[in-house]
């Protein structure tokens, strides 16, 4: 693999750095890495937002590298400058107007140069369009009027357009100038907004030679995109599923966190996720920074611990091509110790799916749940996903109903799992708003309920159907409330839906990451409120330790071992601790 045993690490390097590169400073910053990390490769960018770099310049960083023995390949950023001239036009962050003639002209250069000078380039994830002047609006309006489409709206011009430009202005002028160059397109972290802006990876996955992801997380307070961080493992999994084999690698950044392990926890997840490489945006930014001695010392950590993990595995979360609705609500789950994992196709074989709103997008999708669940399977739904599809025939699958009425409480009603079905009545810190979902006792059944005053509402729901059964899930109306809802209630939601046979009791803020060897990770998050706390881990099944192959016994020298805590009714439980910022890996022993 390289340096490191399961993954390559790599690093970009803007064009502007390019550009204004000295041999000397330049010696210094990659000697800095190098105290730190073992780079093997680096993406070398001559073009972006209007500066392309010399030959010269381009040689000069080239040789620096490779006389460190760092394979080089090279990059592209599809932003502009208004043209020297031209009117300015309303554009994010620079990017292109692709029915402007000097900009194409820009990007056939910059296309042809990259290509002329490297075996392989990926393009940064400004590779999109929000220009609304005359000549893109004049545009849409003629697509839509020739496919049919009444509303005004961007999206199908914009898939089109950029598939179109993908083809015929980037990979055509890039393959015409060197045949045998590949060439790598990077999405970003915002999926549920590609459709929008015209990221089309139904269109572009088999015109590019490689997929890349990006798995950047944000502060969610103080930032626009308030992404959860769980998204930094589920995001590689939904590419890894979409084109098995050529997703490759997850690229993360140090901007808009102010903690440092915001900025490590963005490596941590992608590391989980078995990428082929880890990408350090960018070369620049990270210079003669503290994160690289801790990003250092950690990548031989996880490197370590991927030695002894297999596939990931969880609760499959179908999310079609350009779909969207209760956007990133499977991550908010993930940060409540669900482990989830994503796919663009739909799961007919896995144990357990997930269906949120975005699902519905999918035309046919009722017909392929109703298939699924009386076929034996088990489905977590949302209500944002009921509210889609009540005219859509969901009816006959349950007899829940979407009254539009809220509800708020947190006084909450658990129903164990047992045959005897005791309650919990657990409290939570704060009061929650959710959907009030009527349902028809007998019918259904509520496991999970939330209380106002003398009145409760369903939480979590179960239906049965055919030989399977379908759950849903009441979603408050912010998706963070879902972090207060207390201990018990979230175990009891995790309780239904197990994989590999475990599932984690313990608060929200953990996650839990399983493989497809009996290996799982369990990691709690940094944040302004967390502690050291106990959690417990529940297997279906009798198993006779929890082994640590990374933490040894100072008695013995030997892997670590923890004993159950007791095991009744087929089921073994182990109590841990759990320290903010340490992840641990834990393997089954039967």
């Amino acid at each position: 693999m390289g340096h490191y045993r399961n993954f390559k690490l790599v690093y970009y390097f803007v064009a502007q750095g390019t550009a204004r590169a000295e041999a000397e400073k330049l010696e210094k910053d990659i000697c800095f890495f190098e105290k730190y990390m073992r780079p093997d490769k680096v993406y070398l960018e001559p073009y972006r937002s209007g500066v392309l770099a010399s030959e010269e310049q381009v040689r000069l960083c080239r040789e620096a590298f490779e006389r460190h023995g760092v394979e080089v390949a090279g990059g592209l950023t599809t932003t502009i400058p208004t043209p020297e001239g031209d009117a300015p036009k309303q554009r994010l962050f620079d990017t292109f107007c692709y029915n402007d003639p000097k900009m194409l002209e820009t990007l056939h250069t910059a296309s042809a140069f990259t290509a002329k000078h490297f075996p392989e380039f990926i393009i940064d994830d400004f590779f999109f369009t929000n220009c609304t002047c005359d000549a893109c609006r004049a545009a849409k309006d003629a697509y839509n009027r020739d496919h049919g489409i009444t509303d005004g709206s961007w999206q199908a011009y914009r898939l089109a357009l950029m598939e179109k430009v993908s083809r015929e202005d980037v990979i055509a002028p890039a393959k015409a100038a060197n045949p045998e160059c590949r060439i790598t397109i990077k999405y970003p972290n915002w999926a549920e907004s590609y459709q929008e802006t015209g990221y089309n990876p139904a269109g572009q996955r088999d015109l590019f030679d490689m997929i890349y992801t990006g798995t950047e997380a944000r502060d969610t307070v103080t930032t626009d995109q308030h992404l959860p961080r769980y998204l930094s493992f589920s995001l590689m999994t939904y590419f890894e599923h979409m084109c098995p084999g050529r997703n490759g690698g997850g690229w993360f950044d140090p901007f808009d966190f102010h903690i440092m392990d915001q900025y490590l926890e963005q490596a941590y997840l992608t590391a989980f996720s078995k990428p082929k490489e880890m990408m350090m945006f960018c070369f620049q930014a990270l210079a003669d920074s503290p994160l690289v001695p801790a990003l250092g010392y950690h990548l031989d950590k996880l490197d370590s611990v991927l030695d002894h993990c297999g596939t990931p595995v969880g609760i499959t979360c179908y999310l079609p091509d350009n779909s969207q609705g209760e956007d990133n609500l499977q991550d908010f789950l993930g940060m409540c110790g669900l482990p989830v994992v994503l796919t663009p196709y739909w799961p007919e074989s896995e144990e357990s799916i997930l269906l949120t709103r975005a699902a519905a997008c999918d035309p046919d999708i009722v017909d392929k749940l109703d298939r699924y669940v009386a076929g034996g399977g088990k489905a977590l739904v949302t209500s944002g996903f009921l509210e889609a599809t009540m005219d859509r025939g969901i009816q006959r699958m349950t007899s829940i109903r979407l009254p539009g009425r809220r509800v708020r409480g947190r006084n909450y009603r658990v129903e164990s799992a047992g045959p005897f079905r005791a309650v919990d009545y657990p409290r939570g810190r704060e009061d929650i708003s959710v959907p009030v979902c009527e349902f028809r006792n007998n019918s259904a059944w509520a496991l999970v309920k939330v209380a106002d005053t003398e009145e409760s509402f369903g939480i979590l729901l179960r239906d049965t159907y055919g030989r399977g059964e379908m759950l849903t899930l009441a979603v408050p109306d912010s998706f963070p409330d879902l972090y207060k809802i207390p201990r018990s209630a979230l175990t009891r939601i995790r309780r239904e839906l197990p994989v590999r046979n475990l599932f984690l009791e313990s608060g929200s803020g953990v996650s839990l990451f399983v493989y497809d060897n009996d290996s799982f990770i369990v990691y709690p998050y940094v944040t302004s409120e967390a502690q050291p706390s106990t959690i417990r881990i529940h297997v279906l099944g009798e198993v006779s330790a929890l082994v640590m192959p990374e933490r040894k016994d100072f008695r013995t020298g030997e892997d670590m071992r923890i004993p159950p805590l007791y095991t009744r009714g087929g089921e073994t439980v182990f109590e841990l601790r759990a320290q903010p910022g340490r992840y641990d890996l834990y393997r089954m022993e039967k």
